[in-house]
């Protein structure tokens, strides 16, 4: 049962990076991205290859990132042309084109994956514990750099973006740089995880990082919280949960995260936990005053 769990937690850490760096380009950025699994995938397979001929895991991690971030700059530049719909259906494309280079290509192992080399550290094979402490200390440094973003000239321009192009450019903000940046960091993020998730898994499939895979993870954010820290990562835990309570609808999980997604956008567009949502909300009207006068008792 505690191995079990600890399979069932580093499933939810590699999600909650992923929706992490998500949000950066969807909820910061205000960027149409609907092919994240396939930056996932880039960095799956180069972190694979690499380690297969010997490289190390920590550089083929780095190179992953770096791989990865580069063709994000790539869809940045993409996304000065285009916007909204035609911009997450480009990405959709891209997503398919990936999945097919990785399925149909020997350099990825075909349609019968590819087998990766175990992770050893010092001096033995890691284990699920390994990887889920690996993917937290991530994950904290991926909060750790978002806030700073938030809180920076950067995070203001992003903020500006997303509300209106047209204003922040009228205002001289380089709106192309912010969004290519953007793009660069959370394809970057997701690159770097799909390297830890293929020594986790020492054998991946092209399917493992298909459109399906970009829908559930755009499902975790838009659960969550478009546009804040905690919002992706509640959503990585109750969406990366509810497969595990769920098992008897496996067959419908698509369509209850469709079924999600299209009730979430029409009656709380704002996510679970979003700025002003309703939970949120009530959490600000009834919980944090207790808790502060708790805290005020406390300290009399």
């Amino acid at each position: 049962m505690g191995n079990y769990l600890i399979t069932v937690a580093v499933n939810i850490a590699v999600f909650s990076l992923l929706a992490l760096s998500l949000n950066i380009i969807i909820g910061y950025a205000g960027q149409s991205m609907m092919g994240h699994a396939a930056f996932f995938g880039i960095g799956a397979y180069t972190a694979a290859i690499l380690t297969n001929k010997g490289v190390n895991f920590w550089l083929a991690l780095l190179v992953a990132l770096v791989i990865s971030g580069t063709l994000g700059a790539i869809i940045g530049v993409i996304s000065l042309r285009l916007r909204d719909d035609f911009l997450a259906i480009t990405t959709i494309g891209i997503n398919f084109v990936l999945v097919a280079m990785f399925q149909n290509m020997k350099l990825f192992g075909g349609s019968l994956g590819m087998a990766v080399k175990p992770l050893i550290l010092f001096g033995k094979r890691a284990t699920a514990i390994h990887f889920l402490i690996i993917l937290l200390i991530l994950i904290l440094l991926v909060c750790m750099l978002i806030r700073k973003m938030n809180r920076s000239w950067f995070g203001l321009a992003l903020a500006s973006l997303r509300g209106d192009e047209g204003a922040a450019q009228s205002f001289g903000v380089n709106t192309s740089q912010y969004k290519i940046l953007a793009f660069i960091i959370g394809t970057s993020i997701a690159g770097l995880t799909g390297g830890i998730y293929a020594h986790r898994m020492t054998f991946i499939f092209s399917s493992s990082f298909a459109f399906v895979v970009s829908i559930s993870i755009l499902s975790m954010v838009v659960v969550g919280g478009v546009g804040t820290i905690r919002g992706p990562l509640v959503g990585a835990i109750l969406l990366g949960a509810a497969p595990e309570l769920l098992r008897f609808a496996d067959d419908y999980r698509m369509i209850l995260y469709g079924g999600v997604i299209v009730l979430m956008m029409r009656f709380q567009p704002q996510g679970l936990l979003g700025e002003n949502s309703f939970v949120m909300n009530k959490i600000e009207k009834y919980i944090i005053p207790l808790l502060k006068r708790k805290g005020g008792e406390s300290n009399a």
